[in-house]
């Protein structure tokens, strides 16, 4: 039994395992810092580990979960810009101009699926079958280097004349 893997619910099924939390870059989708945890760990909770000081002064991009005073609060502390979508509430449903705005953040933010669509169609769904968390985060590691391997070769290609 593997005693570092923990247990989520993902889209109303109950899965086990390990969570690939990725921070990349919004021009070349290339994959800029990582890191694995439980499943059971909240996307927010390691949002400080993918942060770096070269962040400063740029975007960054999230869906509402990552929406919190705290998380805010480190972000302008950071001097990085905030894009994370807002949400409504029960009883208070956002209004169009939020919408219109989540919109428009989705189509950058986006991009970060299209890693995971990619890695899931490339390398046959993201299952890793390793026991304990050094195990893991060395095969999670593997497969986000393949990815970027794949993704610098696919740019070098398409940038020459």
């Amino acid at each position: 039994k593997d005693l570092d893997a923990d247990w989520t619910k993902k889209h109303g099924q109950h899965r086990y395992g390990y969570k690939n939390h990725i921070k990349i870059d919004k021009g070349s989708k290339l994959i800029t810092n990582f890191e694995v945890s439980s499943a059971s760990v909240h996307d927010s909770q390691m949002l400080g580990y993918l942060l770096e000081e070269e962040d400063a002064h740029h975007e960054l991009y999230a869906d509402s979960a990552y929406r919190s005073g705290q998380i805010e609060k480190e972000l302008k502390d950071g001097k990085i810009r905030s894009r994370i979508h807002k949400k409504g509430y029960r009883g208070n449903p956002l209004n169009a101009r939020d919408k219109a705005i989540n919109t428009n953040k989705s189509r950058v933010r986006a991009r970060v699926e299209h890693v995971f669509g990619d890695m899931c169609q490339t390398m046959g769904k993201i299952i890793v079958r390793q026991i304990g968390m050094v195990r893991n985060t060395a095969a999670i590691t593997m497969m986000n280097i393949c990815y970027n391997m794949r993704r610098s070769s696919y740019l070098l290609a398409s940038s020459e004349p």
